[in-house]
């Protein structure tokens, strides 16, 4: 769906998401995410009656079901699938995001409203860990198709996006993306390995 397809209540979710990611949940207001979205004044207490939490956590769902969808779009992209090449393409993403556009668009949402509100706002916290649990689930479940053991699977995958949400953080305070491509080098051989071991 294009931006140009989305009505306003979706359009204010992306936007929520775009800010959140660049410039935290304390630092995006509700007449922020309005001007960024193009809505009309009012929306947000049309479309979310429980205000800037429900906008947020809202945002937040959105971005795990994008990166849920993301790894079958590296699947179908790849001619022979493997663990090493699927977190190769999850940090690829971001390798060539930081590169076209710089640093200043920020990294993960879901990560940035964890930090921001995990303590704070204990429905934000929960909508992070299912945004992540809805990314972890069909990273797992990609790890079984490639042969990694299923008491490994959900384990291998959460190695993996903890590790890419690091090099995520430590690549934007370093302005480089040194630390996503160590990330890709130093587990890649270890994440095959794995799936070499069930054969």
């Amino acid at each position: 769906m294009t931006g140009s397809e989305r009505g306003p209540r979706e359009r204010m979710v992306f936007s929520a998401a775009q800010l959140i990611r660049r410039d935290g949940v304390a630092a995006t207001g509700v007449r922020d995410v309005v001007a960024h979205a193009g809505a009309p004044r009012g929306s947000v207490q049309h479309y979310f009656p429980g205000g800037k939490e429900q906008l947020v956590n809202e945002a937040v769902e959105w971005a795990g079901r994008y990166a849920a969808r993301r790894v079958d779009r590296f699947l179908a992209e790849m001619a022979e699938p493997s663990p090493s090449r699927l977190f190769a393409a999850m940090a690829g993403q971001w390798i060539d995001e930081f590169d076209r556009t710089g640093f200043a668009a920020g990294g993960c949402p879901v990560a940035a409203a964890t930090v921001d509100r995990a303590d704070s706002a204990e429905s934000t916290r929960a909508a992070a860990a299912a945004a992540f649990a809805r990314w972890t689930g069909p990273v797992a479940e990609a790890l079984a198709d490639m042969g990694i053991p299923a008491g490994r699977t959900r384990s291998l995958a959460t190695l993996m996006i903890s590790s890419l949400e690091g090099a995520i953080l430590i690549a934007r305070a370093e302005r480089d993306v040194r630390a996503l491509t160590t990330v890709v080098e130093e587990l890649g051989p270890f994440l095959d390995a794995g799936a070499a071991c069930s054969q």
